[in-house]
């Protein structure tokens, strides 16, 4: 365990920025982080260097993801249709399935030393859905949990059952890589392409769906702001900008 945690976050809004580059980024930062405590174990304790922390909030342009343990036919377009619809398609290295990211959608990347927080995947996975879940609370959407389905998802057992935030992790030495994806304005029709996360019955939807009305640019902020000061009470960080 660390002795030094450090709970100060450094955040970045990154805009609009394509997929390959901020993943390179994340893997910069986790890279930096990992070096450090591979440098902490050759020195005493009292000399340990502290880890930094990072949280990115991004918006993609349209590109579908898969995850190492996910299932190529989950992907419904081809290369021509790929190309038709302006979307990418990218292997990464994170647990689940196939993904979306597009414009409308707030993706989150918390690159933690989770030894500054606690050593529990688990907890850390229930934590990000929490800082969803209150979000959207703000916006007079019940947020839910669905047993043995990662993500925030709206009227849990019930036929419609609908998924508004997607989450997909990985962790090396206990550094997180990856995060979640919160779907706000999202064109919703980029998800006719996929089966989300693998999932057959379940539908997804986005906070705009959900109010049946765009939200502005304003409002996209202000959710950008919610999602920090939410990520910064739950997991009792001080988020500072960079």
């Amino acid at each position: 365990m660390n002795t030094h945690q450090n709970k100060v976050v450094e955040f970045e809004d990154l805009g609009i920025n394509d997929y390959q580059s901020s993943w390179d980024y994340q893997e910069k930062l986790m890279k930096e982080i990992i070096d450090t405590k591979i440098k902490n174990r050759d020195l005493p304790t009292e000399e340990h260097l502290t880890t930094p922390n990072h949280f990115l909030l991004v918006e993609h342009p349209h590109v579908y993801t898969l995850g190492k343990s996910g299932h190529e036919e989950n992907m419904l377009a081809g290369i021509d249709k790929l190309k038709e619809i302006e979307a990418t398609f990218v292997k990464v290295n994170r647990g689940g399935d196939i993904t979306y990211h597009g414009f409308g959608q707030i993706v989150g990347y918390p690159i933690l030393d989770l030894e500054n927080f606690f050593t529990d995947i688990h907890k850390y996975m229930r934590n990000l859905e929490e800082v969803i879940i209150r979000t959207i609370a703000e916006y007079g959407l019940q947020g839910e949990r669905s047993p043995g389905e990662t993500g925030v998802w709206l009227d849990v057992g019930k036929p419609y059952a609908r998924k508004i935030c997607a989450m997909g992790v990985k962790a090396s030495r206990w550094v997180t890589l990856h995060g979640f994806a919160l779907n706000v304005n999202t064109d919703m029709r980029y998800f006719e392409y996929i089966i989300p996360c693998g999932i057959k019955d379940k539908q997804v939807t986005s906070i705009k769906r959900e109010l049946e009305r765009d939200l502005t640019a304003g409002e996209m902020e202000d959710i950008k702001m919610k999602i920090q000061k939410h990520f910064a009470d739950v997991f009792e960080a001080e988020l500072v900008s960079k």
